[in-house]
């Protein structure tokens, strides 16, 4: 039955039940029942059950030269038309700089005002030091704070400040304010009373809303807490950095879900023996994700390294099965260096291991040595690896992997102070890379002495003082090998 205003009316809509589902935490993947393991992505024993709260909708009506469209009562149609992209006003969205050159540079140039961020992270990987270190610079810059924490006490919060920031503690103190408190509802009424522009939460696996039926860390009490804490940013037009907690695949804790949620997502890795740390991000939509943050753990906090990358003494001997090549990280070029081992194995079952590096073009690569280069692998155990942390998937570094191992098997190294340039492909070609203007220019800023790259590309390197050896075929950057 319709009313006369062409609304549905609210008795006869049937009442929506809320239903229940299983939540994959891995993949985020939806089932309708309980199962062991996800039919996604094929974890085990990853469902988690979650309840969806259903309202009833009321709906309208209204006829059209083609039919009926539906739309919901009461909302404006003219506003939410579909309307060319040049009509579409533009919007300037301004940055807030934290202060940190290598965070601004992964966010993209800055925090977004309204952006919500998902930063992730090992434990001790660095977290909660980067985070504070953010907050004081924001604060000493005049931006109101609100640092919330839910797994300290608020004088262990003051004790890592001290010991942290120094002459930066007090500079901050007049903007930033601390909250230990881990009910949602009551967070919400100190960023209420504070108002802060910036919002720091460390971390949301904590966070709870007293009306759901879910401990801390379930799949209902993340996504429910992020949904929230979503909308107290937008709605607020505040900036919003929340912390997470990673499994021990390094991936985020919790479903795919609350990477959709946020704007941005962030993580730290780095290894536990050194000191360097790599902020990279997953997600960004207000910048590219192909940028890389750099910095070292210290007794003083995260340092920001800033001329980061593998030094380049043009005096040290060369090494077997260690080369130098430079990689882009972004918009920046980081020369790196890449080692390998061969060791002698069995026939058939010979390993290959690669970190840092992508292991089926290593695979790949070790192939093309075998056909063009005449090396003989197919009985060797061969591992490849980044030094510092760095992880290189870009082709411009498969003649320096290449070289590598030809080093480590044949006992031969390249001359000091030689960097290595281009892709190599299956016909035992040497292609061409992408921006080799910067990466030539570094390299010379950098000290190089020469460069084994394309021939294709070579006049790139006029006028930078840069010895180079042009080479079109594999076999061609073997001879400089010498053996």
């Amino acid at each position: 039955v319709w009313s006369a205003s062409g609304v549905l009316g609210v008795d006869s809509v049937p009442m929506a039940k809320n239903k229940k589902t299983f939540v994959c935490r891995d993949c985020g993947g939806v089932q309708p029942k309980w199962i062991g393991r996800c039919p996604d992505c094929g974890a085990w024993d990853t469902l988690e059950s979650f309840t969806v709260e259903a309202s009833p909708v009321e709906l309208a009506v209204s006829g059209t030269a083609g039919g009926t469209s539906w739309h919901p009562a009461g909302s404006d149609q003219a506003g939410g038309g579909a309307v060319r992209i040049d009509q579409v006003e533009s919007l300037e969205v301004p940055r807030r700089e934290v202060g940190l050159s290598e965070f601004d540079r992964v966010l993209g140039g800055g925090l977004v005002s309204g952006a919500a961020i998902l930063l992730g992270g090992e434990p001790g990987v660095g977290k909660s030091t980067l985070l504070l270190q953010a907050a004081a610079r924001l604060a000493a810059g005049g931006t109101r704070i609100l640092y919330v924490t839910s797994e300290e006490s608020l004088q262990q919060v003051r004790l890592r400040a001290d010991r942290l920031l120094g002459t930066d503690a007090s500079a901050a103190s007049e903007n930033m304010y601390l909250c230990a408190e881990t009910d949602l509802a009551r967070i919400a009424e100190q960023v209420h009373a504070v108002d802060p522009a910036v919002v720091l939460l460390d971390s949301i696996q904590m966070i709870y809303r007293a009306d759901l039926d879910a401990p801390p860390g379930s799949t209902t009490q993340l996504r429910r807490c992020c949904h929230d804490l979503v909308q107290m940013a937008k709605l607020g037009d505040r900036a919003m950095v929340v912390v997470g907690h990673v499994t021990k695949d390094g991936n985020l804790a919790g479903p795919k879900m609350l990477e959709h949620l946020v704007d941005v997502v962030l993580s730290i890795d780095g290894d536990r023996e050194h000191g360097h740390r790599v902020l990279r991000a997953a997600k960004n939509r207000f910048g590219s994700t192909q940028e890389i943050g750099l910095f070292e753990m210290t007794s003083a906090g995260m340092a920001e390294l800033e001329t980061a990358g593998a030094m380049i003494d043009p005096t040290k001997p060369g090494v077997n099965g260690e080369v130098l090549v430079a990689a882009m990280a972004g918009s920046r070029c980081l020369p790196a260096e890449i080692q390998a081992l061969t060791a002698t194995g069995f026939l058939g079952s010979a390993k290959r291991r690669a970190t840092g590096l992508d292991a089926s073009r290593l695979a790949m690569l070790i192939a093309v040595l075998e056909k063009h280069g005449g090396l003989r692998l197919s009985d060797q155990d061969i591992f490849a690896a980044t030094t510092g942390g760095l992880r290189i998937v870009e082709p411009a570094a498969d003649l320096a992997v290449a070289l590598a191992i030809a080093g480590a098997h044949r006992g031969a190294a390249l001359e000091a102070g030689t960097m290595v340039i281009g892709e190599v492909g299956l016909t035992g070609a040497v292609r061409s890379v992408g921006q080799v203007e910067q990466r030539l220019r570094e390299l010379s800023r950098r000290g190089a002495a020469r460069v084994i790259m394309p021939a294709d590309q070579q006049d790139a390197a006029e006028g930078l003082g840069l010895e180079v050896i042009p080479v079109r075929k594999l076999v061609d950057a073997l001879a400089q090998l010498g053996c």
